[in-house]
């Protein structure tokens, strides 16, 4: 995902307690700086604020960061000289998402205590798909009157 034109994270949505990398192409990757590293905090009031070194590479700085539990990643970068990268004194701001639990199955709800079912039902699947390959095959052959002749003949 492209928050800016120079900023870049591994993931299409930021997740509350999810850990995303971050790559920056921005002013001092440009300017070939040497050390850049990214100021963070959450929340609107910039709680657990924390700084990283950023890896350079040919791609961009890059970092790893843990999200929090919060509403908002907030961030912004320096550089060696103690320069900022603050989106105009404004920091960079993006919205967390909370996860889906949509995908998530209970224990209570998938349960292999009675393995008899599975058996079963896949002996009814196995019954339907040679039921069908039946129809496909021998309907023709009786509607032609193939299957007849070759009755007759072994007569």
């Amino acid at each position: 995902m492209e928050l800016l034109k120079n900023i870049f994270f591994n993931t299409d949505k930021l997740l509350r307690n999810s850990c995303i990398k971050i790559s920056y192409t921005g002013t001092f990757f440009e300017n070939d700086s040497e050390e850049v590293y990214i100021h963070y905090g959450f929340g609107p009031n910039w709680e657990n604020v924390s700084e990283i070194k950023m890896e350079k590479t040919e791609l961009g700085f890059q970092s790893e960061v843990q999200l929090l539990d919060y509403d908002t990643f907030n961030f912004c970068f320096r550089n060696q000289d103690d320069e900022w990268d603050n989106n105009n004194s404004q920091n960079y701001v993006v919205e967390l998402e909370q996860p889906s639990l949509d995908l998530i199955v209970k224990e209570e709800e998938f349960s292999l205590d009675r393995p008899n079912r599975l058996r079963k039902s896949y002996l009814w699947s196995k019954k339907i798909r040679i039921s069908i390959y039946k129809i496909i095959t021998y309907i023709p052959k009786i509607i032609s009157g193939n299957y007849k002749r070759k009755l007759n003949n072994n007569n």
